[in-house]
Order: C-alpha cells, then sequence, then structure tokens
C-alpha cells in the first residue's frame, strides 16, 4: 500500500468520490470550502461574482 499521491490516478480519485454516499460528498465539500475560506477570507467577497449572460450549452462528444 502507498500513500503517495503520485501514485493516484484521476481515474481512480473519481471513483473514491463516486463510492462516497451523498451526506459524505457534501461533508467533504464544506470543509474543502471551509479550508479555502480559512486560507482566503476574500472569496467570501464575491463582489466580482456574476451570472453569466444568456444561455449555457454543455456539448460533448458521443
Amino acid at each position: 500500500m502507498s500513500h503517495d499521491r503520485s501514485d493516484e490516478s484521476a481515474l481512480a480519485k473519481a471513483r473514491w468520490f463516486q463510492s462516497l454516499s451523498v451526506e459524505e460528498r457534501l461533508a467533504l465539500f464544506c470543509e474543502i470550502t471551509e479550508m479555502a475560506i480559512a486560507r482566503n477570507p476574500a472569496l467570501l467577497r464575491g463582489k466580482d461574482a456574476r451570472p453569466a449572460d444568456g444561455r449555457i450549452q454543455v456539448l460533448s462528444r458521443a
């Protein structure tokens, strides 16, 4: 067993995240958000945030 982050692929991380329950995912999101705000309180100001003009269309390869 390795504890080196470089040994983990993006796919392995995605699978791990998908294995979490909705409650666990939300708790993790809240922890990351709190950590980001603790490191940069200016994130709470958010004066530059604006809704996108017009419609948004998501494209994907078929």
